[in-house]
């Protein structure tokens, strides 16, 4: 798997495996129940990077390290080639080497951080980077002068970048506090003057959260005597009395006993006072024989992000015209995920129309409010802001899964604000949050300009193009002779130290 690129005057072309010495018959893995046991001063390495501190060391002295890990090569979500100092530790999951002739490691390392490893990576389920493939690798070799050269120039450079990027990374995290603090702020009364205060201050009347509440909880109960008196006509049933009412469930309160007090003209409501929660349709669900189903495109948890909808893969499912009807999301709709990962408990958004025809999985709730004086997205925010503690307190909790069922969903509190201050809470969370978007995509942008420079910088550097060079440094192929006298003259010394020993023995 030749290069096949025009080298720069004195520089030469080799095969890893000829290049490095290759230390991995000397690797050691430790299992994870042995290691918990076993901590102490020395470093263990593993495919990328450290991984823990053990009590024992296998190697000492100057080593590079590139993990076999195929998916880590592939994706680059990780160090690819590492240099590792000192006594220390490797397991069989990353390939260990050492310099002849007094090569610098970091010219190696950078080399490595900067191709594209995938024609040596096999598999798919598991993609690796064997040895024999790896020894195959076409490293380019400039003059050993340049390559310190090359070294020096390159750290100075990737430096700057790296405490540009930590910057940049520094500045990001401060935009998700930021993010936080307004979100907290807005449910918790304080991010714009409550309805109270601007009432008494213009001397004027204002309905308080509680008495908007009191009419939702009536609209709701009409709706559901409206619809019971739909079904029991359309039976033919005949009412004499108001016996039938009392089938009515009323909705479950919060519980105040625990909750913080809230600002004046605030009151404390569920989401089961506010809405009506619905689960999904379940995927591969049994079906009668005969069932006519129709395609139609449904929400999954991947789709339901914290605080937005990530539609760019929106999958379709097989389900019946009364499923359908009964599952359509509806603009205002809130969406909730069940679970899975911790952190994707209750995380969800408002449904605004984005598919003419989409409903949801089971593993999504949709929650749908009985009256229009309540903001989607006020009850959104406050459920991924303030919200994610009831549902990490009340999620239930498996090895590696958490979820959440509707009936404690329906029971999340929800500080309920008068209606006017929920629009003006609204206003202003959109246009701070707008501006935080704007700083984070600016940051990412340039992330990935510095990234794009960083390769532009390491491309640079094995073209010959960073540094000067110089007529009269030794050439390449002289080294690459001096190596392979060097390692010659291992292999040879290894091959003959047995037969002594044979010879001692007899």
């Amino acid at each position: 798997m030749s290069t096949r690129r025009a080298l720069p005057t004195g520089w030469a072309e080799s095969p890893l495996g000829v290049y490095l010495e290759n230390c991995d018959s000397r690797r050691v893995p430790v299992k994870d129940a042995d290691r918990k046991q076993r901590q102490g001063p020395y470093p263990y390495y593993g495919a990328s990077g450290q991984i823990d501190t053990i009590d024992g060391y296998l190697f000492d002295g100057e080593y590079l390290l590139l993990g076999e890990d195929g998916a880590n090569l592939l994706s680059r979500s990780k160090p690819i080639a590492f240099q590792a100092h000192g006594r220390f530790w490797v397991n069989n999951h990353a390939h260990i080497f050492r310099t002849y002739a007094a090569c610098p490691l970091a010219f190696v390392e950078h080399y490595l951080n900067s191709i594209d490893l995938s024609p040596y990576v096999t598999g798919t389920a598991q993609p690796k980077l064997p040895q024999g493939l790896m020894n195959k690798i076409s490293l380019v070799v400039a003059p050993l002068v340049e390559q310190q050269r090359i070294v020096e120039s390159l750290d100075s450079y990737l430096t700057r970048l790296d405490a540009a990027t930590e910057g940049l990374k520094r500045v990001e995290a401060n935009l998700k506090r930021y993010r936080a603090s307004v979100l907290k702020a807005a449910v918790e009364g304080s991010l714009v003057p409550t309805e109270a205060e601007l009432a008494k201050k213009e001397q004027r009347e204002f309905e308080p959260a509680s008495v908007l509440l009191e009419r939702i909880l009536k609209e709701r109960r009409q709706r559901w005597e409206q619809a019971e008196l739909a079904k029991m006509k359309a039976k033919g049933e005949v009412f004499r009395n108001d016996k039938w009412k009392e089938k009515y469930e009323e909705p479950s309160a919060p519980d105040t006993s625990e909750l913080p007090e809230l600002p004046d003209g605030w009151c404390w409501t569920t989401l089961d006072q506010l809405a009506v929660v619905q689960g999904g349709i379940q995927k591969g669900k049994a079906r009668d024989r005969g069932e006519v189903l129709r395609q139609v495109p449904y929400l999954r948890v991947a789709n339901v992000q914290r605080g937005q909808l990530d539609l760019n893969e929106v999958k379709t499912i097989g389900a019946t015209e009364d499923e359908i009807r009964q599952l359509r999301l509806q603009v205002g709709d809130i969406l909730f995920n069940e679970g899975g990962d911790r952190d994707k408990l209750g995380r969800g958004w408002v449904w605004n129309g984005e598919i003419g025809e989409c409903i949801h999985q089971n593993h999504v709730f949709r929650a749908r409010l009985t009256n229009r004086d309540v903001l989607p997205k006020y009850i959104s925010w406050y459920a991924n802001s303030t919200g994610q503690r009831y549902f990490f307190d009340e999620g239930k909790q498996t090895t590696n899964l958490a979820s959440l069922n509707s009936t404690k969903l329906r029971q999340l509190p929800i500080p309920l604000a008068p209606k006017a201050e929920q629009e003006a809470i609204a206003s202003e969370l959109e246009r701070l949050l707008s501006d935080a978007s704007a700083g984070e995509a600016a940051v990412q942008t340039n992330i990935r300009r510095i990234s794009s420079l960083r390769q532009s910088i390491l491309r640079w550097a094995f073209e010959g193009k960073l540094v000067d060079q110089d007529p009269n440094d030794e050439p390449a192929s002289v080294l690459l002779e001096r190596i392979r006298g060097e390692r010659e003259s291992s292999q040879q010394a290894k091959t003959s130290k047995p037969e002594r020993a044979r010879r001692k023995t007899a």
